[in-house]
């Protein structure tokens, strides 16, 4: 048995501050595989197979390293955890990187009085060493102290374990200013890095709001209606138990899942499904948390607990996913590691190789090297692609498209094949009236009528089918009397006193009443996939009734769209026989497909697949395909909406039944890679150019903070743009 204690960790705002907590309390909890992190919500979980899990250790092993933690509660998600209580701990990022700029700035004031003129003050820098009056020193100093406040530990934590990261890089670039006499400099790398981390903070935050958002869909109370005396009573949503009869009145959202016991309406299900058009809703039907309520006031029957709506399990899923890190920002996180130690050791080659090999001047080569350290800053290159990855998750589910994980948002862009399922996938997957065909002078309406009042006392899926399309005609039937089921064939009762019986073709083939025209018509309709419902009575046949599963409309556009976006091959397996397999390839365009197949025939067909092209999406049902899906590269639930199992087994859920999200889907994942390839590029060729210029002797550390705020600044709000995908 595993178990799990989560922490909230004040401080852990980048990707460097993950891997030093990885590397101080891994050898606390078995290893580091035993740690997992979301950083939007600074949270940590530690997972162990034993029960003994030293929550004092843990709190002292983060407190060494800068950080804080505390035990995570549910408030912690809503940013009333106990750490960040009280005005000074939710704003004192910004209040000591806005002193540290006051500071500097006034300091900057005194020393231009001091020298007569700002200009003269400011080409100093990167020269000879410049003259600093007492007082300007002073508020450089305090510039120092407030924008290094929450540096300064971590720099020496990172010190003492020997593990170089950002704010090590910058506090030595600090001393060193000091050290050589440049205050100005020395408190301006402190304030713009105290800033660039007060934008990233700000940043992870935006990410974080995005996500709470879709807590603040659905309402906390509930109107409930007591079972003992009727009394209408609001109550908490998490104090309401299954089964409780909830009203919601029009222009309201609906509390909690359930089904439609009375009233009629029209149900606005865009916040967690993305559909455009408010969907009906009468009796019987599923309802859901978040969702809005239309123009009709309803009641409902809670079906699940407020912990356990779909609402709360996709923001579960979007909140897990997080820890789910795609391949790139893996990538990152390695390069980070060695990247670190290689930009220090190039500042200390810079600072002594020139002026002992070439007679270089130390002081100015000793300020190349501070420029290497300072531009050398990865967290914009750490940031930015977990922003990115974040930004496209939540983009992702206000679209009705739940992924779970970064990795599972790459995937996409990479696809070659996409499998579908027939039955509930390419289709509806519930038989549908197709054609009416009557005969010997009967109406279509009569016809329809006749074979609703046998098929009222049947439950079968054919008979559904016929009450169905009945009822959407507006025809009136009135039941049959002395009803009686014919096992395996049909049914048999007394219409207007004259017996009328309802089966297959086959059985009117065998009581000899099937003329040869009327067996070549139905053998024509069921070789084009129909099941057929034939109706006749004492002395002659009334029709036939061609019932077959729905292709959904839109199917054949969106498969063309899907091979726009850079789909190879679109391949439709099923169990389904070969004839009705068949019919659906022809009116959807599917490249090729596999009939009669047993679940361990997809996974062979998915398997050849991907050993043929490369990367396989499956895209089906999440339950009876789920040994394909788990064979593909990529699985894909469709219709997911209140099935809890689709978004268990597949790696991405369709929220509702729209096969038009997959193009959007592989569009969305393309967009998110490209911005966080722009974001690696742009960071590392702001990078390069700066070491370049240091390495000739022309960079200044007024340049390169401003550099590598601007690439923070820059790579953050491109990676956020992903939050307005459309």
């Amino acid at each position: 048995m595993t178990h799990k204690k989560a922490f909230r960790i004040e401080g852990m705002d980048c990707g460097e501050e993950i891997a030093v907590l990885k590397k101080e309390i891994g050898p606390l909890v078995g290893g580091e595989l035993n740690l997992s992190f979301d950083l939007l919500n600074r949270k940590m979980t530690v997972s162990t197979a034993s029960a003994a899990i030293n929550e004092r250790q843990i709190r002292e092993a983060v407190a060494s390293t800068g950080m804080q933690a505390v035990p995570w509660t549910e408030s912690c998600a809503t940013e009333t955890c106990p750490v960040e209580e009280g005005i000074w701990q939710r704003n004192y990022r910004f209040v000591l990187c806005a002193v540290s700029g006051i500071f500097m700035i006034v300091g900057l004031v005194i020393q231009a009085t001091h020298q007569g003129d700002i200009i003269a003050v400011l080409a100093e820098t990167g020269g000879k060493e410049p003259a600093t009056p007492l007082a300007a020193i002073l508020f450089y100093v305090g510039a120092i102290i407030s924008g290094g406040w929450y540096i300064a530990p971590k720099a020496f934590f990172a010190a003492r374990k020997l593990r170089p990261d950002m704010n090590l890089l910058m506090s030595i670039a600090v001393v060193g200013a000091v050290a050589i006499g440049y205050w100005l400099e020395a408190a301006s790398v402190t304030f713009l890095f105290a800033l660039a981390l007060l934008l990233e903070s700000w940043s992870v935050g935006h990410a974080r709001k995005a996500i709470k958002a879709l807590i603040d869909i659905t309402p906390i109370m509930a109107r409930c209606i007591c079972p003992v005396d009727g009394e209408i009573e609001e109550k908490p949503v998490e104090a309401v138990p299954i089964g409780t009869t909830v009203i919601v009145r029009p222009g309201e959202k609906i509390p909690l899942d359930g089904v439609v016991t009375n009233g009629e309406t029209s149900v606005n299900q865009a916040p967690i499904t993305g559909e455009a058009m408010p969907v009906s809703k009468k009796p019987g039907d599923e309802v859901f948390a978040g969702t809005i309520n239309g123009e009709g006031s309803i009641k409902l029957r809670s079906t699940k607990s407020a912990r356990d709506t779909t609402l709360a399990n996709i923001i579960h899923m979007v909140e897990e996913a997080q820890s789910r890190r795609a391949p790139t920002e893996q990538w990152v996180d390695r390069f980070a590691r060695y990247y670190t130690p290689t930009m220090i050791i190039l500042a200390v080659l810079l600072a002594l190789v020139p002026p002992l090999v070439l007679s270089g001047g130390w002081m100015h080569w000793f300020y190349q090297a501070l420029v290497i350290l300072v531009i050398a800053c990865p967290c914009s290159l750490v940031i930015s692609t977990p922003v990115s990855i974040v930004a496209g998750l939540t983009s992702a589910a206000r679209h009705g498209v739940l992924i779970k994980g970064g990795i599972h948002l790459e995937a996409p862009s990479r696809l070659k094949v996409m499998a579908f399922d027939k039955t509930g996938t390419l289709t509806y997957g519930r038989p549908v009236v197709q054609k009416v065909i009557p005969l010997n002078n009967h109406s279509e309406a009569g016809l329809l009528a006749r074979a609703a009042a046998l098929e009222a006392h049947s439950s079968h899926p054919m008979a559904r089918a016929v009450l169905s399309y009945v009822e959407a005609m507006g025809i009136e039937y009135k039941p049959a009397d002395n009803f009686t089921i014919i096992p395996g064939e049909g049914a048999q009762g007394i219409i207007d006193n004259k017996s009328y019986w309802i089966g297959s073709h086959r059985m009117l083939d065998r009581l000899g009443e099937e003329s040869p025209q009327l067996h070549d018509l139905a053998t024509q309709l069921e070789d084009a996939g129909h099941s057929l419902v034939t109706m006749w009575c004492e002395d002659h046949v009334c029709g036939l009734i061609s019932i077959a599963d729905e292709v959904r409309p839109e199917t054949r556009t969106v498969l063309e769209s899907l091979r726009r976006s850079g789909i190879e091959r679109i391949v439709m397996i099923t169990g389904d026989n070969r004839r009705a397999a068949e019919e659906v390839a022809a009116l959807t365009g599917v490249d090729e497909f596999y009939a009669n197949l047993l679940p361990e025939n997809k996974v062979a067909a998915i398997g050849k697949l991907r050993q043929e092209i490369g990367h396989v999406a499956m895209v089906g049902d999440g339950v009876n395909d789920a040994p394909a899906m788990a064979e593909s590269s990529l699985a894909i639930a469709m219709g997911a909406m209140g099935t809890d199992a689709a978004i268990e087994t597949a790696d991405i859920a369709l929220m509702a039944d729209d096969l038009s999200r997959l193009p959007w889907l592989i569009s969305h994942s393309h967009k998110t890679m490209r911005t966080i390839k722009q974001n690696i590029i742009f960071s590392l060729s702001i990078k390069a150019v700066f070491i370049g210029l240091a390495l000739i002797g022309l960079a200044t550390l007024w340049g390169a903070i401003a550099a590598d705020m601007g690439a923070s600044l820059l790579v953050i709000f491109n990676g956020l743009r992903l939050l307005k995908s459309h």
